[in-house]
């Protein structure tokens, strides 16, 4: 790296305001392989994993990790992260997928709470947390919460964002389930992401999901989706530190399909005409809270990075 390319990387990228309410902008991965092989906003295809998150940062003042819903990081990249980028930088993470009830492959847990597993389970394609049973889920929890730790300390954990799978409804354990987060990451800012439909069904069904996310502080997550999701645009602030919105794209047909990569599930565009449609409401409610993290979720190519620069740009008039 040169050291005009040095500098500029230990700016802080721009955030859309600044002030009492602060909003930033940023894409779900500076990491898609789509992104760094098939566009060339990186300004070198051989920059290294430090260079590369280095230079998103000076673009951009937040991102989401989500390698971290595939396996558990390991404290000393939490630290890495942590240690390349300027001061002010956010990251929010996703949850570990064993903790929000998705399939979730064997070979992603600690080896040690892997080898305890019985021979059946441990050869299954996928486990749950039923196969763990409850003092191997709590070490889980304790183990992910104190990965997280060099983050929260310096100042750069955003929240940890914990989403659930269409089949988590509005039953009386997922509840139970909710309401436990605060205790299992006491330290940390909670989001939630619901992909089941039926928390926001209803006007009741709203009413009583968003007062539940307020009593326990937890970040509701708004989300922009495609139609065929039939999850309701519905922006709302449940905690007054953060307002949140994810920005899966609006392409219908690649929505359920999972059988290709998540680059090619969320491959859409935003026409500039979407996101200035989008800008009101969220700029309505970015004035509720301390800070807003607006975070675009389609990451094939530059998409997510493009969507994010123009949305910045809008907000920023």
């Amino acid at each position: 790296m040169s050291d005009d390319e040095a500098a500029q990387t230990e700016q802080l990228g721009r955030p859309a305001w600044t002030g009492e309410h602060v909003v930033l902008t940023g894409s779900c991965s500076w990491t898609d392989r789509t992104l760094i092989e098939d566009g060339d906003w990186y300004p070198r295809k051989t920059m290294s994993a430090e260079e590369r998150l280095r230079y998103y940062a000076a673009q951009f003042p937040l991102t989401e990790i989500d390698s971290t819903y595939y396996a558990p990081p390991a404290e000393r990249q939490v630290a890495l992260w942590a240690a390349r980028t300027p001061d002010g930088f956010r990251f929010d993470v996703k949850a570990y997928s064993l903790l929000t009830g998705h399939p979730t492959r064997p070979k992603s847990l600690w080896r040690d709470l892997r080898d305890d597993l019985p021979p059946d389970v441990a050869e299954k394609r996928n486990i749950y947390p039923k196969h763990l049973g409850a003092d191997a889920m709590d070490e889980a929890w304790r183990r992910f919460e104190s990965a997280l730790r060099p983050l929260h300390e310096a100042e750069k954990l955003g929240a940890v964002l914990f989403q659930y799978p269409p089949w988590f409804g509005p039953r009386k354990d997922n509840r139970a389930e909710i309401e436990a987060l605060r205790e299992r990451l006491p330290d940390y800012r909670i989001s939630v992401e619901f992909r089941s439909p039926r928390w926001m069904a209803e006007e009741r069904d709203r009413e009583r999901t968003l007062k539940t996310l307020e009593e326990l502080g937890l970040v509701f997550v708004c989300v922009d989706a495609p139609e065929v999701s039939e999850l309701p645009r519905v922006m709302a602030v449940t905690n007054p530190e953060l307002f949140l919105v994810r920005f899966h794209g609006r392409s219908d047909s690649t929505w359920k399909d999972t059988s290709g990569s998540a680059a090619e599930r969320f491959r859409y565009l935003y026409k500039k005409e979407e996101l200035e449609e989008l800008a009101g409401p969220i700029a309505e409610h970015a004035e509720e809270a301390r800070e807003t993290h607006l975070l675009m979720n389609n990451c094939y190519r530059d998409y997510a990075v493009r969507n994010a620069a123009e949305l910045r740009d809008i907000l920023s008039r």
